[in-house]
């Protein structure tokens, strides 16, 4: 079944892609939650419309997002976290401490949902590395160095 997303869905694709799912996946969870609707033929047309409304604005955003990428490629932040003498962190280091980790070092507002770290949760002290996604086309890798306080 053809459907058009309507927000954008890990794995799946982005808002306003036409893509096509399996029928029940379709009928029984992307369009009762507004995930989706179903790709009629003038669903289609309202689509390419409203693409090329979108890539006027698309361009701009675009452009924020290289200029953020730019003041981030190379970056090596420094995180001071409470640790035992082994090196293991009472906690942990999340996506959420990163991203204000990032706007203390760099003055830079990145959403917490956008930074993807390679394991779930850093738990030693050490160097790591995490992805930033600023856009569908555009990622930073950054380096992060986990030190106790």
């Amino acid at each position: 079944m053809e459907i058009i997303l309507k927000k954008d869905i890990t794995g799946l694709g982005y808002k306003n892609d036409l893509i096509k799912v399996k029928d029940g996946y379709a009928r029984n969870y992307l369009i009762p939650k507004g995930m989706a609707i179903v790709a009629t033929t003038s669903s289609k047309k309202v689509l390419t419309e409203l693409k090329k409304q979108q890539a006027f604005k698309e361009e701009k955003i675009v452009k924020e997002a290289e200029t953020i990428a730019q003041a981030l490629e190379g970056t090596e932040l420094k995180i001071a976290v409470k640790a035992s003498s082994t090196g293991k962190i009472f906690g942990s280091v999340n996506n959420i401490i990163i991203a204000s980790a990032i706007k203390e070092q760099k003055n830079l507002e990145i959403d917490r949902k956008n930074i993807v770290l390679n394991e779930e949760h850093i738990k030693e002290v050490g160097k790591h590395k995490a992805k930033v996604k600023l856009h569908k086309e555009i990622e930073v890798e950054i380096d992060l160095d986990v030190v106790a306080e």
